[in-house]
């Protein structure tokens, strides 16, 4: 039996992993950090080798030197997994036999064909074509699937659910499944009920908060007859499943308090501070996202369009521990301008503003097909900025006012995902 190290530090990623390769019969080590992964790798002596490119108490680096210095292991081949890693590092760890390294969320297909190459092992999984997005807005949980049905990616969607609940710290979301470009039959029952259990099971939603959205007769119909999902709400018609979720609530706050605060707070003396659970778990919140994003690494470029200089001002100061470099821009015509010569990892962008404006701004993308992951501002009710969004294709946004936490936490959502 062939035996394969994973060396990660989310036990979200080890797990999935693990159950997937258990399935093919792989005997299946793990390393929580960069010390436990060489101390099994240097005792157990695996077949291959699967880790994180950041890792604490030995990083990748000092482990890949001394797997190479140790003969015993030193032709062990590795496959490197990452968040985000530049060019430079790619280099470097080159000459340590990695023989391939992936960008998370990682494509499982993919992974495996490489597995299936290296270990010389023939491996197969559901080929159904399948996209699945899921995003957390607001309280609400938005699973997109698109093109078919695929169990792999069913599988996965548990582990990407835990991950984002853990991220945004939501006991118990409301759900909006949105199907509404796929037309299944009695065929695709199994996998379908796989998805609700998976949806019901792991977000601890009972089935009056999940709500679908499809054309399909027969998910109307499947749902309705079934005595596990029959209290699942299923609709063609976005606005009235919105309105289900959350009603007609436009937003009628500034984010002037908001920003006040942040910017008072953050250059007032620190005072000791009161005992307070809200507080603290509030803090705790921001500092794990925090840290979470600081283990990507300083190489990452994020640009802030919006006219509002407050708002400008209130990026470049949630995100300056990151060691980040942000790019603001007053209105969309000078950020399209600047694409060609910046490439951008995270793009904040404000749907009103002059000369420019983000709609304006998302039809650029879209028709000279530049893609770049976007989170949307709003003023607009959370049902009108929903649909606005999905019709650009857009999954996250953040209705105004801002909150700081809010932009750690999408920030990590979409750069940080392993998932």
């Amino acid at each position: 039996m062939k035996k394969i190290l994973i060396i990660d530090e989310s036990s979200l990623f080890r797990e999935y992993l693990s159950k997937k390769l258990n399935e093919f019969q792989f005997d299946i080590l793990q390393g929580k950090n960069g010390l436990d992964g060489m101390v099994k790798l240097r005792n157990d002596l695996p077949d291959l080798v699967i880790m994180d490119y950041f890792l604490s108490r030995k990083s990748s680096i000092d482990l890949l030197q001394e797997k190479q210095s140790n003969p015993n292991i030193s032709a062990i081949p590795v496959i490197m997994i990452s968040s985000k890693v530049d060019k430079g590092k790619l280099l470097e760890i080159a000459k340590y036999g990695v023989k391939k390294v992936f960008t998370k969320p990682v494509k499982m297909d993919a992974l495996l064909k490489t597995i299936s190459s290296l270990l010389n092992v023939k491996l197969e999984i559901d080929a159904t074509p399948c996209i699945i997005e899921a995003h957390f807005n607001d309280n609400i949980l938005f699973i997109e699937i698109a093109r078919g049905l695929n169990r792999e990616k069913i599988e996965l969607l548990k582990y990407k659910i835990s991950e984002l609940m853990e991220l945004y710290q939501i006991k118990v979301p409301k759900v909006l499944i949105m199907m509404s470009n796929i037309e299944l039959s009695s065929e695709a029952s199994d996998k379908l009920s796989l998805l609700f259990r998976t949806v019901l099971e792991h977000t601890g939603a009972k089935p009056w908060l999940v709500k679908i959205l499809t054309n399909s007769s027969f998910v109307k119909d499947y749902v309705e007859t079934s005595y596990d999902f029959k209290g699942i709400g299923v609709t063609n018609n976005l606005s009235n499943a919105m309105d289900d979720l959350i009603g007609i609530r436009p937003d009628e706050f500034a984010h002037d308090d908001v920003v006040n605060e942040k910017f008072i707070t953050a250059s007032a003396p620190k005072k000791e501070k009161q005992e307070s659970f809200q507080l603290k778990f509030e803090e705790e919140k921001v500092e794990l996202t925090q840290n979470k994003l600081e283990a990507l690494g300083k190489d990452i470029t994020v640009a802030a369009v919006d006219d509002d200089i407050v708002i400008q001002e209130l990026i470049k100061t949630v995100f300056s521990e990151t060691g980040w470099k942000v790019h603001v821009y007053e209105n969309g015509k000078k950020f399209i301008e600047n694409l060609n010569k910046i490439n951008f990892d995270l793009v904040f962008l404000d749907l009103m503003m002059p000369e420019m404006n983000g709609f304006e701004v998302l039809n650029h993308l879209k028709k000279n097909n530049i893609k770049v992951p976007i989170i949307i501002f709003s003023a607009l009710s959370r049902k009108e900025t929903v649909v606005k969004a999905v019709s650009f294709g857009i999954h996250s946004y953040i209705i105004k006012p801002l909150k700081p936490e809010m932009l750690l936490q999408k920030a990590a959502e979409i750069l940080g995902a392993n998932f």
